[in-house]
């Protein structure tokens, strides 16, 4: 199949949805598929670059949030998007922003079939809008734009988490849903197969690490709360792994802790590629995920592939709980007291923990990409068999 992937940029860092896309298109192409890309440029460098590019789209007055968020939107150029368009066999939209909304004429002129995938949620985009994501109406309304501008307009639509597919079904939308992960590249887990000799030493330093954004729908102020309820806190090393427009913030109310003698260790806060957070997790005794807003999580997906137990938050807009394997790896989001006593629980249970890990790099081989790629495959071919009639 040729097939065209629209997003406004691709090549983006610090964005799950354009590294989940950038991975996708790759397993793609390995499978034989010819896949191409329209999308806004490079933020990175000259190279390398989408096949068709967009110039980028600069918002008046909010484009510093825009981009502290790790977002790039781009201009749209009709006659550009006619020609990608014509050479695809189907169209898949990675948002439901302008750039896709204008895609959907040409698509619909040319016969073309059209496919989308929900990445993100409208609190996802107002959760960083101040006093404004209290706005539930707002929320809603979004949402029901993205129906009607985009979804509707689509034979499937890919729904990576079970919490999606039922959010989307109550928009009346279920006939068109496909339940298929984003899926996560198939490391090999560089964990030992046995606890390392200290690892039962109650005087080592036990490790618990945040991979993930420091934004505020990913909620790490809940974790340093926690620490406040929790009586190992004083051995815990707490560990950030990211960055974000709340990355000041963060650091303050994290170094607070030291300071009051509430931690023993200072936390520890950095920005890792995908080498240094497979060792990061491989050697963590626990790995929290708190996000309030998330459609499925990859950054806790890689940590438990390399074996790392996970303690996450469950709420109405996070799909990341569908992974865990123990009522004791879940708590309710913004709960600190709760989110203190699973850390006990698994802190107080070495030999439990140890091999609840290995349960968990089995259960990842699940959402192997390229399971995902092969489900995507089958959901692009049915809408051209759909759209042939």
């Amino acid at each position: 199949m040729k097939i065209l992937f629209v997003l406004n940029n691709f090549y983006a860092v610090g964005n799950g949805l354009s590294a989940s896309a950038r991975r996708t298109v790759e397993y793609l192409k390995q499978t034989g598929h010819e896949v191409r890309v329209i999308s806004g440029p490079n933020p990175s460098g000259p190279q390398p670059q989408p096949d068709y590019i967009l110039k980028e789209y600069i918002f008046p007055l909010v484009h510093p949030i825009i981009k502290a968020q790790g977002y790039h939107f781009a201009q749209s150029n009709l006659p550009l998007m006619e020609e990608a368009a014509r050479w695809a066999d189907v169209i898949h939209l990675e948002e439901p922003f302008v750039i896709e909304d204008r895609m959907i004429p040409i698509c619909k002129k040319l016969g073309k079939p059209i496919t989308a995938t929900y990445h993100l949620h409208p609190e996802n985009i107002t959760n960083s809008l101040g006093p404004l994501r209290r706005w539930k109406w707002l929320n809603r309304t979004i949402l029901d734009a993205w129906k009607s501008h985009t979804f509707d307009h689509c034979e499937f639509v890919q729904c990576p988490t079970e919490n999606v597919r039922d959010r989307l079904r109550r928009y009346h939308i279920d006939s068109r849903l496909e339940l298929i992960s984003n899926g996560v590249v198939p490391d090999e887990c560089i964990r030992e197969e046995h606890p390392p000799k200290d690892y039962e030493d109650p005087d080592r330093p036990l490790k618990v690490v945040y991979i993930g954004r420091l934004s505020k729908e990913k909620d790490q102020p809940t974790l340093l709360e926690a620490m406040r309820h929790c009586r190992y806190a004083r051995r815990i090393q707490l560990h950030f792994a990211g960055q974000g427009p709340t990355a000041k913030s963060i650091r303050h109310k994290a170094h607070l802790l030291y300071k009051e003698g509430i931690l023993a260790y200072d936390p520890v806060f950095s920005f890792e590629d995908r080498d240094g957070l497979r060792k990061l997790a491989a050697g963590a005794d626990l790995c929290v995920h708190c996000a309030t807003i998330e459609v499925e999580g990859l950054s806790i997906m890689e940590a438990m592939q390399q074996g790392a137990v996970p303690i996450i938050a469950q709420g109405r807009y996070s799909g990341t709980s569908q992974f865990a394997l123990d009522r004791h790896c879940i708590f309710p989001e913004r709960n600190p007291e709760a989110l203190a006593h699973r850390i006990e629980y698994w802190l107080d249970r070495p030999a439990k923990r140890w091999e609840m890990g290995k349960k968990y790099v089995a259960h990842m081989q699940h959402y192997d990409i390229r399971n995902s790629v092969e489900q995507l495959s089958l959901m692009f071919q049915k809408a051209i068999d759909k759209k042939k009639g």
